[in-house]
C-alpha cells in the first residue's frame, strides 16, 4: 500500500511539474508600448481591460457610446502608467462607426497589436416577445460590428503580429431563457471566429484569435438585469402543473458551474458571482 501511495503522489508531482513547465510564460514587458483597442471599455469588463494594460505600460484606445465617461477612464488609464491614452465615441449600431474607430486608432498609434472586442448592446431581460427589430438591431451591435472591426483591423495585426481579442459568453455554448436575443448574438460570434480562426490558421497567418467564454460577471450592468426579478411563470409540466423559474434560477442558467478563470495575456477574468448559488440549484424549478 506504501509503494502505490508514494507511486500516486510523484506521479501526481511529475505532472504537475511538467505542466507548469509546459505552460506559456507572460512577459510583462511584451505589453509595455503596445497599441491596444479596447471596445466597450466605459464600464465593466472592458474598462478594466483598459485598466490592466495601462498598468502594463501599453498604448490605449478607448470607445464605447458615453463620452463623458471614456475621458475619466482615459485619464485614469494615464495615472495607472499608459504610454498615450486615447479615447473615441461610437455607436456601434452604427454602418460607419465601427470603421471609423479602427480609423481613428490605427491613426492615434500608427497601428495595432491588440484589438479586444467586447462592446454589447442593451437588451431587455425576460421571455421574448417577439421584437424583431430589436434581435436584429442587438445583433447589428454584438455580431456585425465584431465582423466589421475585424476586417478593418486584420491587415495591421497580421504585420505585427498581433492579436485580436473576442469577450464572448457562457450563453454562446449553451441555452438559456430570458435571454434570447442576447444568446443568439455570442452563438453568431462563437462561430464566425472560430470558423475565423481556422482559416487564418490554414493560410499561416500571424494573428492569432482568442475567444473569451465568461460566466456572469458583478458588473453593475448585469446586477441590474436580474436585481428585481423574482418570480416568471416558464412552463407547463406533463400533468398541466405551473412550474415557475425564480430568481435563483436566472442565476443557474447563466452560470451552472464553477469555472475556471478566462484569461488573455496579462489579464485575468474571475467569476465573481456568489458560490452560494450553486448550492440553489435543487430549488430551480418550483
Amino acid at each position: 500500500m506504501g509503494k502505490i501511495l508514494t507511486f500516486v503522489i510523484v506521479s501526481v508531482l511529475v505532472a504537475y511539474l511538467a505542466m507548469q513547465w509546459a505552460a506559456p510564460r507572460f512577459d510583462p514587458e511584451s505589453l509595455k508600448g503596445a497599441r491596444v483597442l479596447v471596445t466597450g471599455a466605459s464600464t465593466g469588463i472592458g474598462e478594466q481591460i483598459a485598466y490592466h494594460y495601462a498598468r502594463f505600460g501599453a498604448q490605449i484606445i478607448i470607445t464605447a457610446r458615453r463620452e463623458k465617461v471614456l475621458q475619466q477612464v482615459a485619464e485614469k488609464c494615464l495615472s495607472l502608467g499608459a504610454q498615450k491614452a486615447f479615447y473615441i465615441a461610437a455607436d456601434m449600431a452604427s454602418e460607419s462607426d465601427p470603421d471609423k474607430v479602427v480609423d481613428f486608432a490605427l491613426e492615434k498609434l500608427g497601428g495595432l497589436d491588440y484589438l479586444v472586442l467586447n462592446h454589447i448592446g442593451p437588451t431587455p431581460f425576460g421571455v421574448w416577445e417577439g421584437d424583431v427589430e430589436h434581435t436584429r438591431w442587438l445583433m447589428k451591435v454584438n455580431f456585425f460590428s465584431y465582423t466589421q472591426m475585424a476586417w478593418r483591423a486584420l491587415p495591421s495585426l497580421e504585420q505585427s503580429k498581433g492579436s485580436l481579442v473576442v469577450v464572448s459568453s457562457l450563453l454562446a455554448k449553451m441555452t438559456s431563457p430570458f435571454t434570447l436575443p442576447y444568446t443568439s448574438t455570442k452563438f453568431a460570434l462563437n462561430g464566425f471566429f472560430g470558423s475565423l480562426n481556422h482559416e487564418l490558421a490554414m493560410k499561416k497567418s500571424n494573428v492569432s484569435i482568442s475567444i473569451c467564454t465568461l460566466g456572469l460577471i458583478d458588473t453593475e450592468s448585469a446586477m441590474e438585469k436580474v436585481r428585481f426579478v423574482k418570480y416568471i411563470q416558464a412552463a407547463s409540466t406533463a400533468q398541466g402543473q405551473k412550474r415557475f423559474y425564480t430568481h435563483e434560477c436566472i442565476w443557474m442558467t447563466i452560470m451552472p458551474f464553477n469555472f475556471k478563470n478566462m484569461s488573455i495575456p496579462g489579464i485575468s477574468f474571475r467569476n465573481t458571482a456568489p458560490k452560494r448559488l450553486k448550492m440553489q440549484c435543487k430549488c430551480i424549478l418550483r
